[in-house]
């Protein structure tokens, strides 16, 4: 439990009465001088386990941070907060590089927020030893592991910090890792002796649902006009083409969309990463170079156009929707290419069969997730060893799949291209070979007159869909492979066999048919996001007032107010400073800048 000094400034800087989950358990080891690491789900609270540490104890709290936009953002609100924070990074001039030395060797700054590589400079260490430095904060630790997604060569470094202090203590904070990744942050980072935090995995808010690829972009447009209109959200794609066909195709089409992949110079990224911080209801389509650290909490939706690499991977990804805790959705559109492609990916790949082997185990762990008959969330949090039960809020809690007895169906799809290459010689694509099996006469199947195979409509009984949704599952399992020639011919593998001579069963999934739906399609959203006309008035007035203010500071909105602390106000219309400051969100330097502002507000609302 934290003591008085962490509540006090919980309260008076933050403006919240209590810590949620282990903050508090977190906060009062670091404040005692322990090390730490901690694995927490984006939008828990990670920032405040150093934050508060930092202005209690005394000195300046080090924090190293791996994007120059998180600094910026960072800094930004602890300044609304009253809080005497800084950085450095390549954005300054050498002047104010001076100036914030000097603040930090006199003692002024209560958090300084540093790159790994500047951190580890000759002048920045010769800058730390003349300051006194009250913890250091290693956000976003899973860049150390060279297995994860975000791996940056510079964390490996930071080791070198308990050798150089080691009495200051240290905190790891993450919002993603495995056992294994924690195992290899703490072995890397010299955090071996620490002690572990981990949080549930679990965001109980964000809807997980997995559709089957049909022309994705017109479904990704589906989601975006039937339930996410006027919505902030992200778009990931693979590539740097389908990043700026998909932000052209939404642009056309009425949604307001950017484009952010490495290709772009970075002037206009850094321009488009500011507009979708600042501006309400944008859409970003991007690489995963897109992402990390992104702290605006209003991100509704996050959809993905192209398979993940790993369920890490996705998790953090899709952690960027809902961080305020209201209803979000994780969508993604995935099918067989996906499969072929990322396959493709590992085996053109130029790392060692190590490194393949860990590559392509990630990659079915993937597959596993979106192929499952099961709830979606029970198997994500299993990935990273949480136990759970049903969800209720994924697709397939909502809308169960069936499992089906397929054994016969991949007897059939596996027996035809043995046929094809035993009788013929010949390897075919899967479209031509779901032709063969449906009995369909294309001028294809008559000009290989492939009418007279024995496998010609033995599968009229399954649609074209269905076919598909098999063939795409024993690839995905490895019964059958794609060649990675130029018509993605298909293959049998070792573990056909099994099949074809029924030593194997087979239990598949059959995709349910999905209605459309409305955003509010469920109570329990209705409940969530709708406020009262005459709540939803003033919060839009608040909205708007803080759109105003923040565009004055030249900030995000939401390092004004978050929109869950603009809809409190909204449902409680406080009458008086007192009461206002009981609202969670408003610290003693907000209620001073803004609690008049906000009255007037709230007075002038009729009723």
């Amino acid at each position: 439990m934290a003591d008085g000094r962490a509540l006090e400034v919980l309260r008076r800087v933050f403006g919240y009465d209590n810590f949620r989950g282990q903050q508090a358990e977190i906060v009062q080891h670091v404040i005692d001088g322990g090390d730490a690491l901690a694995l927490m789900p984006t939008g828990a609270g990670k920032s405040l386990c150093y934050q508060i540490p930092a202005l209690v104890r005394e000195g300046t709290g080090v924090v190293v941070s791996p994007l120059i936009a998180l600094m910026q953002d960072q800094v930004d609100a602890l300044t609304e907060l009253g809080v005497k924070a800084a950085f450095l990074n390549s954005t300054q001039d050498f002047a104010r590089v001076r100036e914030v030395e000097r603040d930090f060797v006199s003692g002024e700054l209560d958090l300084l927020y540093v790159a790994p590589e500047r951190l580890l400079t000759d002048r920045c260490l010769s800058l730390l030893e003349r300051g006194r430095i009250a913890l250091f904060a290693i956000d976003e630790a899973h860049c150390v592991s060279q297995w994860g997604h975000d791996f940056r060569p510079e964390y490996l470094g930071l080791s070198a910090l308990h050798e150089r202090w080691p009495e200051v203590p240290r905190i790891a904070l993450t919002a993603t890792a495995t056992a294994a990744t924690r195992h290899e942050i703490a072995q890397r980072l010299g955090l071996e002796q620490a002690r572990e935090f981990v949080s549930s995995f679990d965001r109980p808010n964000i809807r997980y649902r997995i559709v089957e690829k049909n022309e994705p972009r017109k479904q990704l447009l589906e989601l975006l006009t039937q339930e996410h209109a006027g919505d902030a959200g992200i778009v990931y794609c693979l590539s740097r083409a389908r990043v700026e066909e998909t932000a052209d195709y939404l642009v056309s089409h009425g949604i307001p969309a950017l484009a952010y992949h490495a290709g772009l110079d970075a002037a206009t990224r850094a321009a488009n990463q500011a507009r979708f911080l600042r501006e309400d209801g944008l859409v970003m389509v991007a690489t995963i170079a897109f992402g990390m650290g992104i702290d605006k909490p209003d991100v509704r939706f996050v959809a993905h156009l192209d398979l993940p690499k790993s369920v890490e991977g996705y998790y953090q990804e899709t952690g960027r929707a809902g961080r305020d805790g209201l209803p979000a959705t994780a969508w993604m559109a995935y099918g067989l290419q996906d499969v072929v492609q990322q396959r493709r990916m590992i085996d053109e790949s130029t790392g060692d069969e190590a490194f393949k082997r860990r590559s392509a185990a990630m990659l079915e762990a993937m597959l596993g997730l979106c192929e499952t008959v099961e709830c979606r969330r029970t198997r994500l949090l299993a990935y990273f060893g949480e136990i759970s039960s049903p969800c209720g809020n994924c697709d397939t809690c909502l809308e169960p799949p069936q499992a089906w007895d397929g054994t016969e169906a991949a007897q059939k799809i596996l027996s035809a291209v043995y046929r094809l290459w035993k009788e013929r010689g010949q390897r075919f694509g899967a479209a031509h070979v779901i032709d063969i099996l449906r009995g369909k006469k294309t001028d294809r199947v008559a000009q290989y007159r492939h009418d007279e195979l024995s496998v010609f409509g033995v599968g009229a009984d399954l649609s074209d869909r269905d076919w598909r949704s098999v063939l795409r599952q024993l690839v995905a399992q490895g019964l059958l492979a794609v060649d990675h020639d130029a018509f993605a011919t298909l293959a049998l593998t070792e573990g056909s066999r099994a099949v074809l001579k029924g030593e194997r069963r087979l239990m598949l999934r059959r995709e349910p048919v999905r209605a459309s739906r409305s955003r509010d399609s469920t109570p329990r959203a209705r409940a969530a996001v709708t406020l009262p006309p005459q709540a939803e008035s003033l919060f839009a007035a608040l909205r708007a007032w803080r759109g105003e203010v923040a565009r004055s500071h030249g900030v995000p909105a939401y390092v004004i107010f978050h929109d869950a602390t603009l809809r409190e106000i909204a449902l409680a219309r406080p009458g008086t400073l007192a009461e206002l400051a009981e609202v969670n969100g408003v610290g003693a330097r907000k209620l001073e800048a803004y609690g008049q502002d906000i009255l007037e507000r709230v007075g002038a609302e009729p009723g």
